[in-house]
């Protein structure tokens, strides 16, 4: 019988250790919210292999599509010969965009990829190489998005130097005390000592932060970003990476704060697991780069669209924005719930926007020291009583909610049912 045990050692005998496994478990099947490990162990899935299954596992249409495109063509190369998928995929993200005036979309296969691109093409366009991103940010794992990256713990070390002509912001965080006055304040400072605002070609922030602990960006800050842009020529680049696709309860995040970007960098939710990432923007900036500076062999793979067409279909017939903010509603009451009873004195902060909800654990409530051992325990543990559960935050110490749009309420519930029972255990041990 194949175990969880036996895959482990042929996993660690095959891949590198640098390549991190959150759990020691080895899927045979997933439907919706629900995972079934090759020893038949059942699992409530709060984890959408981080933000990727918003449509939720194996759903019939995104299957049905990928299928009828296999049966056509599974790869030609849009830089070879151009074919409809792609563009019909552009047209329809175009539309969705925010902002009225013409827009333009690449596909590439990655998030990282799309983040590099947006910076090209940003650089292209404003003939500056700065780059200016966010404490806690995170924007992929090559050596440009890791530069672009606010946190150093695991995947900065060892892999320097890193590109120049990034610098960092502090994100305002009025839980963790910085203000929007402050990260303006610092913006000042940079563009005092170090750079002008001349040589900025991009100001690239998460609407909500996803690694860096689902922190939101107000919505003032963002309006302040987008006129400090306006008034130096300075490109906006929302990652939608991890709140785009319905995640907070609007298409993207940077709706919520009626802020209109330059350009918006797409992935994980976008082809319900197929690998497809993009680059929506406005029109005049897209067409910076001359013919043949952008493109990828696998970008834009028909196969991948094809699946993203169908998950456009399904979040609008299936109501998942709606969905989303009731997802949203619920998290919200039971973690308030939960907060005032004895084992939830070590949440400190409930925060999201829509379903792209997290909880802050701290050692205290006055201090606000964080509690990543508490974290860590509490995501073990879950697993052990089955829900996957991943922490996220600059101190590993924020568990955040990534379950399917299409989880129903009672899967939700059994799964916040299982976190709550944890965490009450997981705080005795410590």
């Amino acid at each position: 019988m194949t175990t969880n045990e036996t895959l482990l050692k042929r996993r660690t005998n095959a891949v590198p250790r640098g390549v991190r496994n959150a759990f020691p478990v080895f899927p045979q099947r997933a439907v919706n919210a629900e995972i079934w490990d090759v020893e038949g162990k059942r699992y409530i899935d709060f984890a959408s292999g981080i933000a990727v299954l918003n449509v939720g596992h194996s759903h019939p249409r995104v299957r049905a599509a990928v299928a009828q495109q296999m049966e056509s063509y599974q790869h030609l190369g849009f830089q070879v010969t151009p074919y409809e998928p792609y563009i019909e995929l552009a047209e329809r993200l175009n539309k969705l965009a925010p902002g009225r005036g013409k827009k333009k979309t690449i596909f590439l296969s990655t998030g990282a990829e799309a983040v590099e691109n947006a910076v090209k093409i940003a650089r292209t366009h404003t003939g500056r190489p700065g780059v200016i991103t966010f404490t806690g940010g995170f924007h992929g794992r090559t050596l440009l998005t890791l530069a672009m990256t606010g946190k150093v713990i695991p995947y900065k070390v060892g892999f320097g130097p890193l590109p120049g002509e990034v610098f960092h912001l502090p994100f305002p965080s009025a839980y963790h005390g910085i203000t929007e006055k402050d990260s303006f304040h610092s913006l000042e400072n940079l563009f005092k000592s170090d750079l002008e605002p001349a040589r900025v070609a991009a100001i690239v922030i998460e609407p909500v932060q996803g690694e860096g602990g689902f922190n939101v960006a107000p919505f003032g800050f963002l309006r302040r970003l987008r006129a400090l842009c306006d008034d130096h020529g300075i490109v906006l680049v929302a990652d939608e990476i991890q709140s785009g696709f319905g995640r907070t309860g609007k298409f993207f995040g940077i709706e919520h704060s009626g802020v209109v970007p330059d350009m918006m960098t797409v992935a994980k939710s976008l082809a319900g697991g197929m690998p497809l990432s993009g680059v929506i923007g406005k029109a005049e900036i897209m067409d910076a780069p001359a013919p043949g500076g952008l493109g990828g062999t696998y970008g834009g793979n028909p196969v991948a669209c094809a699946a993203a067409l169908a998950v456009l279909d399904i979040i609008k017939d299936e109501k998942l924005l709606e969905r989303s903010a009731a997802i949203g509603r619920l998290l919200s009451r039971r973690f308030k719930a939960m907060a005032k009873k004895p084992a939830g004195k070590c949440i400190g902060d409930i925060r999201g926007l829509g379903a792209m909800t997290a909880i802050e654990l701290v050692k205290d409530r006055k201090s606000r020291r964080p509690a990543p051992e508490l974290a860590n325990a509490v995501t073990q543990r879950a697993l052990q009583n089955g829900l996957m559960l991943l922490g996220c935050g600059v101190y590993g110490n924020v568990l955040r909610i990534l379950a399917p749009l299409t989880i129903s309420d009672n899967t939700l519930n059994e799964g916040l049912d299982i976190l709550e029972k944890t965490l009450q255990q997981a705080a005795k041990k410590l």
